[in-house]
Order: C-alpha cells, then structure tokens, then sequence
C-alpha cells in the first residue's frame, strides 16, 4: 500500500528471489503465494515511481506481510542474487555491484547484449564489428570476466578477441555487475569481475502469458523479432522463447559500408520444471546459432574501397574491389564464422526444514562449436573448426542461521574438452578439468553488513601434440617430414582466493562500503600453446606452456548518498596484478623491424609482468523537487594501468578503456491521456576522452582521439481503457550527428590504411535509428 494514502497499489511486483517464486498484486493491492516454502526469505517488492523494499520474511510463520511503499524519484532498494550467499539488498553488499534494468535494456539500441550494458559506469567492451563485444572490467576482459546465464558459467572461446557472448539478448531480463574479483564463488576466471544475464521473473500461480517483440535498426537494418510464452499451472511452470536476428553491413561517414559485417541469429531457450513447497527443479535449455562476417579492412589504394578476394586461376586469388551490390542485402562473404552453442542442464534448490537450510545445485553439459570459413574456392571448407565440450557444475549448501551468521559452503568446477576439426590450427586440442571448494559468510551486526570468505582451486590442462607433413596435414611423429605444429605439455595450477568486506549505513541516506579481495586466473589455453594465425586480431600467436598463473589483492572503498531527490555514489578501486599476461610484439632476429608471419602481419608472443590498475566511478543524479519527474543522471569512470619497471613504450597496460563522462537528462511521466502510461524522452551526452597512455612498443597500440556522442531515445505505454498495457514502442537514436570515431578497444582500428581519406583502420558506426516494439499476450 502506499505509505501516504494507506491505499492498495495493483500490479506491484513480490519476488523470492531464492525460491523463484514471484506474483503481482490486485486491484487492492493484495497478494498471495502457493505452495511457498517455509523459512526465512528474502522479499523484493517492486512498484514503479515508488521505493523498493526488501525485507527478510518467515515464511512459515502464518502472519499477513503488510508493505508500505513511499513515493520516490531515486532507485534504492534493489536485490542481487549475483556473487553474494542469499539474495541481498544491493546496498548491503560490500563487494561494488551494479544492476541494469529490463527498462533500461529495452530503452537501449545495440547489436548484442554486452553493447546494451556498456554505458554502465565501470564497464566496456573489446569489438570487432556490430556483432562480436566482450566485456573489459575496470580495464580486465577475456578469461579474466566470467559471464553467466542464469546464474551458470558460460563456456565458449572466451580467450579470443573476435570471440563474442553466445547469449540470446532477447532473453535477458537483467544484468547484474559484479566490479572486482568474483574468484570466492565462481572460480579462476572471476578475478576481473562477474556478468550475470538474469531470466525474467517467474510467472503467477496461475497464469499462462506471452511477450511478442519486433526491433529494426536503421545502419545496418538490423531486425529482430522475438516471442516468448510462460506459465505456471498448479506448480508447473515454463518459460520458452524463439528469437531471429539478422542484419546488414553497417555504415559510418568515412567508410560508408563497411564490408562483410553483417551477420544473422537464431536462438531458442527457456526451462520446464515444478515449483512446490519443497522448493524447485527446473530443466533449462539454450541454443544459440549465429553467423558472422569477419571484417579484414583491406582496401584498395586508389579509391579506397573494401577489397574482396575472388578466384584468378585453379589455385590463385585476385583481390578486387567490393561493387555496390556487395554491399547491400544481408549476404555474407568470407572469411565468416558460425558459432553454436547448446546448453543443456538442471537448476534444483531443495528446502531443508523450516529452519532455512537449503541445498542447491547447478548441473550443465555445453557444447560450444566454432567454424571459421575463409577459403574462397570453398567457402564451405571449415579452415578453423573448434568443438569445445564442457560440463560444470556448483554445489551450495546454505546452513541454517546461527547467532545472526549466514554461512554458504560449496564446490564448484567444470570438466572440458576442445578438438581441432578444421584444416587449420590455431590452438592445441586439450582437456580441462577444475574444481573448487569455499564459504562464504554474511552477518549483520547494528548497521553494519560484514562479508567475506574463503576459496581454493585447481585446474589442469592437457594439451595435446600435434604434427604435420609437408602438405599441413596432421601426421604422426615417426614422419621424416614431421614438423611440431604443437608440443604436448601438461600445466597445473593451485590457488587460494578469498574476500572480506563491510558495508555500514550510517544511516538511511549515507552507505558506506570497502573491501579487500584476492583473485586468482590460471593461464587460458592460447595463453599457454597457441601457434597460428589469429584471423580476428590480425596477428600470428604464440603461447608459453611456462606460464604461471595470476594472482591479484584488490581494494574497494565506496560511499553512496540517497535522498529522494539525490543520488551520490563514488566507488574507488586499486588493484595489483603479479604475472599479468599479455601478447607482446616480436622483433626479428636482428633486433631491428618486426617479425612476420608467412601472412605478412605481426607475430605476438604471450609475456608476463607485473600490473598496477587504479581508478573507479563517480555518479550523481539529480530528480529536482517538485519536478520528480525529471532525471538529470551523470558518471564518469576512469582507469589507469601501468607496467612498474618497463621502458617508456611498455610502461602502459595495452587495451586499456579511456575515460568517459556520461550525462543524461531524462523526462519519466506517470500518463498522459486515458491512452498513454509510463511516456519518457531523454537525450544523452557521451563523451569518451582521448586515450594517450597506450602501449605503444613495437606498434602493439596506437593513441586514440577522443570523441563525443550524442544519443536521443522517446518511448510509451499503451494501455486499454482499463489501464492495461497493450504495447510498449521505444524509438532511439544512437550518434545522433554521425559522428566518425573508432573505440580504443576496437579490434578494427588496426585494419589497413585508407589511402584515399589518410585514415587508418575501420571505423565505429555512425548514425543509428531503432524503433522496438513489446505486444505483451496473455492466454489466461
């Protein structure tokens, strides 16, 4: 009810989190659960326009929850399910977090999921073209960044630059982020940070619903389209959805299209499973299949246009320059890669009593295969081909509550295996295994949340050897013309990581957070045996199986200030990295010019030093009293990371984000006729400063000059005569004036030079128009 008024509020939103239960309230605001185990729980109660509350409940206890929602303009009172031992309220957790929205993702137009959760302050991406974006955490990405659906690990190629996120964007109700070394819960590769892509909430007891969802984006005409169905009929319930992505050659003002970056999805996912009074099991499902252009930047001198190979004989080709019809329509050409990814698992969390012991467990089996096409007498030859098969798990056994204390013990790890099928190579075939065993504890004392807790891991990594003759073809070693493509080597690695951090609020306004954590990253396999051609980062690879492993000590300090029209949030980190790896330029023998591949480009080798990052995110929103309903939101996020003891070019950590000031003014309205509910407008300033720290030795980077865009976005309800929403229509305008830019973290910024504008590389898209429309159905 409203605090105020004390009048009901219909249509506010009640989640257990933990249980996956949710339902909405009626027309005077009342509410009621099923089945609904008995302990204590955490409850989320969500109503736009108002403060959320969080509170833990008995569930057992067979009193009424009475809620009293006051009025607000800020967002306070969110729960993170994400990196913490039990759903918390996100202001309670000492670890930094950040939580992006469903309102947020929809009023945001992007290629892929990690571009629509880039603005968040702290975040950033690695691109090769509209298709493919990695995540670069406070200036960590890669292996180093674990992504999960769900709640479950993500295991694909994550070690490669052109590799994206074989997530459905579509499907993804929430982001939630976790800033610093997320090792204590999810293993070696969260010692960046941890990306959580959350499922939608869980349907009413009762109901049987359905989202239909038509997006088009005016660069590349992009098109989407998306439906999902969910139900839940006496504790059955399920969620399925179907999505086809398919989009063009984008275009910027100084390359006009640029070729061979279009790319087409289709991905279906969703669980089945029953929800009772002992808890749940779900059996989920992901299948995500996409082809991709591989963009290579190669132009011709004269005109600068994109060249293409083409046959010139029975075993030559001929670059030619792209024709206008190359570059229309949605074709691909090569080089091209398709990647399919299958998820196939079970989700269980078993009440224990009713003293609030529980169990639950994660259980999936992944096949990840991944195909690059880059033969032009047969464009169907797999040339790379990797059939990557994994299956983790994690194990957590929450323990009743003691004297205030919450304890988790678990386990987690994965078993994994990678082929080479194609007829190049790139990285050995090799087998992974990896467990971990932890416990983590929480406990409030007064007003302070105290957190932390302890981890150990192993993981092991067998690599196979792999020989060929004079044709390239794998032989045995017994061949006279056997030459060693890959040596065979075996590498273990054991560390510890672990956390310990608090949260104090002063009061209801002032929170203030610090925390020190240990994060720990065995070397990934290409760190380790990589020997080819790397087609995506235009460069020739070489590992070291002598690698060891990183290990970081990272500090956190935070305080946030929250009134109800005001908000203050700064978050500052230092993070010290022993046996960071990189990939380092070659010289040749003689000392002077670089190495070369047979393919004419620079030939890296995987090095390791000693790292230092600092930095953090400064946010501030104003909502000015008595326009509550205007939003003045601003951030800025900074990062600097040196080399201690290196030469002046080495000095900087390479593909380092630049620093970038955000600033939006936004207008929300609560309804404007009897037709149009929820309208908002907003205009956004982006300005990403120059990046002059780069490592610059043995051309490995250049400097970037800064750039400044400007996006727009307008979008309404609209809802029936009874106030029920019949559509939502988000229209957004990205670059507004076309502004020529290439991110520091483009892969695409290295391409060849353009003789004909003096530019180099391949740059960023230019201006882009979204329109996307949201037709929720409901069957009952």
């Amino acid at each position: 009810m409203d605090a105020a008024t004390g009048e009901g509020l219909p249509g506010a939103n009640v989640v257990f989190s933990d249980l996956k239960r949710g339902t909405a309230t009626g027309p005077d605001g009342r509410f009621s659960f099923v089945d609904l185990p008995r302990g204590r729980f955490t409850v989320q109660i969500r109503y736009l326009g108002y403060n959320t509350v969080t509170q833990t409940v008995d569930t057992g206890s067979g009193q009424p929850l009475e809620a009293r929602l006051t009025t607000s303009a800020t967002e306070i009172g969110q729960v993170v399910v994400t990196g913490v031992s039990q759903a918390t309220e996100m202001r309670r957790s000492p670890v930094p977090t950040t939580v992006v929205d469903h309102t947020r993702l929809n009023q945001t137009a992007a290629g892929n999921i990690i571009d629509a959760i880039a603005h968040t302050p702290g975040l950033s991406q690695v691109t090769t073209g509209a298709a493919i974006s990695k995540p670069v955490v406070r200036g960590l990405g890669f292996n180093r960044v674990v992504t999960l659906n769900n709640g479950a690990r993500q295991e694909g190629q994550q070690w490669g630059d052109e590799h994206g996120i074989e997530i459905d964007e579509f499907s993804v109700d929430r982001a939630e982020i976790i800033k610093g070394p997320g090792s204590l819960l999810y293993g070696s590769d969260a010692m960046a940070g941890v990306i959580n892509f959350v499922a939608p909430d869980p349907v009413d007891e009762g109901r049987i619903l359905g989202t239909a969802t038509a997006s088009y984006q005016s660069n590349n005409r992009q098109q989407g389209y998306s439906f999902q169905n969910a139900g839940n009929i006496k504790g059955l319930n399920w969620l399925a959805r179907g999505t086809r992505k398919v989009a063009g050659n984008y275009r910027n003002r100084y390359d006009g299209r640029v070729y061979n970056s279009g790319f087409n999805e289709w991905d279906a996912n969703g669980y089945v499973g029953v929800n009772k009074s002992w808890g749940y099991s779900h059996l989920t499902f992901s299948s995500f299949n996409q082809r991709v252009g591989l963009t290579e930047g190669a132009r011709d001198e004269a005109t600068g246009r994109f060249l293409k190979d083409v046959p010139a004989g029975p075993d030559d080709t001929q670059a030619v320059p792209v024709t206008d019809a190359d570059l229309r329509g949605y074709g691909l050409a090569v080089p091209q890669q398709q990647i399919n990814h299958l998820r196939i698992g079970t989700d269980n969390n078993f009440i224990l009593g009713e003293n609030g012991a529980r169990l639950t467990l994660l259980v999936n089996y992944q096949q990840n295969l991944r195909r690059e096409f880059g033969n032009v007498f047969d464009p169907s030859e797999n040339s790379l081909y990797f059939q990557l098969r994994t299956v983790d798990y994690a194990l957590r056994y929450f323990l009743p509550e003691i004297s205030g204390w919450n304890l988790t013990l678990g386990s987690s790890g994965l078993q994994q295996q990678n082929r080479n099928l194609g007829f190049e190579f790139l990285i050995p075939a090799y087998r992974t295994s990896e467990a971990g065993v932890f416990g983590v504890a929480r406990k409030t004392i007064g007003a302070v949340d105290l957190s932390g807790g302890l981890r150990y891991d192993v993981r092991r990594t067998t690599a196979e050897a792999l020989f060929l003759n004079a044709d390239e073809q794998p032989t045995n070693s017994t061949d006279p013309d056997a030459e060693t493509k890959f040596a065979g080597f075996q590498s273990t690695f054991g560390n510890y990581s672990g956390s310990v951090g608090a949260a104090y609020n002063l009061n209801e306004r002032i929170t203030m957070k610090a925390n020190i954590s240990r994060g720990f990253r065995a070397p990934n396999i290409a760190e380790l045996g990589s020997n080819g051609q790397h087609e995506g980062t235009i460069r020739y690879e070489i590992g070291q199986p002598g690698l060891r492993a990183e290990t970081s000590l990272q500090l956190d300090a935070g305080v946030s200030y929250t009134t109800d029209h005001v908000r203050l949030s700064v978050d500052a980190f230092t993070n010290a990295i022993d046996n960071y790896i990189f990939p380092r330029r070659l010289l040749n023998a003689g000392g002077t010019g670089d190495s070369l591949s047979p393919d004419g480009n620079g030939v890296f080798r995987y090095e390791q030093g000693q790292a230092r990052l600092l930095g953090g995110e400064v946010s501030l929103d104003f909502h000015p009293h008595p326009l509550d309903w205007l939003h003045f939101e601003n951030s800025f996020s900074m990062v600097r990371a040196r080399q201690p003891g290196r030469p002046e070019g080495e000095k900087y950590l390479p593909f380092i984000p630049a620093d970038r000031l955000q600033s939006e003014l936004r207008g929300n309205f609560r309804r404007q006729g009897k037709r149009l509910t929820n309208p908002y407008a907003r205009v956004q300033l982006e300005h990403t400063f120059a990046q002059n720290r780069f490592f610059s030795a043995f051309d490995t980077e250049t400097a970037t000059p800064g750039y400044t865009l400007i996006n727009a976005g307008l979008g309404t309800d609209f809802a029936s005569a009874k106030g029920r929403v019949l559509a939502s229509l988000f229209l957004t305008a990205n670059n507004l004036f076309d502004v020529g830019y290439q991110s520091h973290l483009s892969r695409l910024k290295y391409a060849d030079l353009n003789a004909a504008n003096g530019r180099r590389g391949v740059f960023n898209q230019g201006r882009n128009v979204s329109v996307r429309l949201v037709v929720p159905l409901s069957f009952k």
